[in-house]
């Protein structure tokens, strides 16, 4: 595995944030393996915004909530399937099992996490990791992976949103 690469955007909205999910969900579907992406930054940098637009562009139609009293919301896309999952609830590491987490890590498919921080174990398995911060008005955005997958996945993307 090589260093880890990163890419930075600057979002002015939620309309934009809504906008980087779905290009991001473009460049990862179709999911032929299992692939995790970890979302993190401080409460309402837009963590869900950016998943709801990643659900979106799959297909996913009707009410997209966060996940944050059910800790988890599965869903079926032509790309195959998502489980998004909002750890800032979770009491210790171990609920994960409960959830089932380990079951669907182990298929094809894309696991979104907020708060994945909250698992470190889980970090060890993040593809990507999306970190969301404040810039002023603005949101912040940056992608990190590493690996080839990784450095093709972040030459796709647009340098700038």
């Amino acid at each position: 595995m090589g260093q880890p690469e990163t890419l930075s955007w600057q979002l002015a909205d939620e309309q934009q944030t809504e906008a980087a999910g779905a290009c991001l969900a473009d460049r990862l579907a179709p999911f032929a393996r299992p692939l995790l992406l970890g979302l993190t930054g401080p409460l309402g940098a837009g963590k869900t915004t950016l998943a709801r637009g990643l659900l979106k562009a799959l297909g996913v139609s009707g009410r997209i909530k966060s996940p944050t009293y059910t800790l988890i919301e599965p869903y079926e896309t032509a790309a195959g399937p998502v489980h998004h999952l909002d750890l800032y609830r979770l009491a210790e590491p171990g609920e994960l099992e409960f959830l089932g987490l380990t079951d669907f890590l182990d298929e094809p498919g894309l696991v979104l996490v907020e708060w994945p921080e909250k698992a470190q174990s889980l970090m060890k398995r993040v593809d990507y990791l999306v970190a969301l911060d404040y810039a002023g008005e603005q949101r912040k955005l940056s992608i990190t992976g590493s690996g080839d997958a990784a450095n093709r996945l972040l030459a796709s993307l647009p340098t700038s949103f």
